[in-house]
């Protein structure tokens, strides 16, 4: 570790580090609560966190390998269906096991978990990019979108002490159920039909995320910038 780096963690050690409230207002939000936490209850000693969260990066990977298989093969999407509901498992039931065995580790937790989302997200755009299901310049909008939105939530966690973990009742997990409900639709029929023209289904469903994600990431960065101009003014 550089002498800087050693020297900030030691003032950030002295000062105390203060854990980011996590917002979770999702649809799922509370059933997921539920379902994680016993899950957690019931998992084996020798298991712990780290090994949920390489998991959960393993399943991304393989997200985007079987998008890229699909290709050649439109039913290694059921290879793809598989790997999301994996990594929603890994991903989602780290921070739960941890907090339930008091094994928290949250400045570690919340720098790594985020960067293997960032290297998870880039491998199911690429992967998708490849596949014949979606133009790959409207995965590239998708990866800039989301990396958008994740920056900005990162500069609120760290400005503002709040991490939101979901926007509207969209999170994580209706992220996932929204791209299970599309692979299984690629394998009946990868086109839709609009206004008399033909499109294909990701093609659509991704502007339409891109766009999403864009709108909240501007209003959440008004609503941040408004709220951090009145509390430093106030001083």
């Amino acid at each position: 570790m550089a002498t800087t780096e050693i020297t900030i963690t030691a003032q950030r050690r002295a000062l105390g580090f203060i854990n980011a409230v996590r917002i979770q207002e999702s649809f799922t939000a509370s059933v997921e609560r539920r379902i994680l936490r016993w899950l957690a209850e019931r998992m084996p000693a020798g298991i712990n966190s780290d090994h949920l969260t390489a998991l959960g990066f393993a399943a991304q990977l393989g997200a985007g390998a079987a998008f890229a298989l699909a290709r050649w093969n439109r039913f290694a999407l059921l290879l793809a269906i598989v790997c999301i509901a994996l990594n929603w498992f890994g991903d989602s039931l780290d921070g739960t096991l941890a907090r339930l065995r008091n094994q928290q580790r949250p400045r570690y937790g919340f720098y790594v978990d985020h960067m293997v989302d960032s290297f998870g997200a880039l491998a199911i755009v690429l992967g998708l990019a490849v596949s014949p299901y979606i133009d790959w310049r409207v995965a590239l909008a998708i990866l800039i979108a989301f990396l958008m939105v994740s920056i900005e939530a990162y500069l609120a966690t760290y400005t503002l002490g709040s991490f939101r973990l979901s926007y509207g009742r969209f999170g994580p997990t209706e992220i996932r159920l929204l791209l299970i409900a599309g692979c299984t639709r690629l394998m009946i029929n990868p086109n839709v039909h609009l206004v008399g023209h033909t499109y294909q289904l990701f093609d659509i469903g991704g502007v339409i995320a891109t766009a999403g994600m864009l709108v909240m990431c501007v209003v959440s960065a008004a609503i941040h910038t408004r709220a951090l101009y009145k509390q430093e003014a106030a001083r």
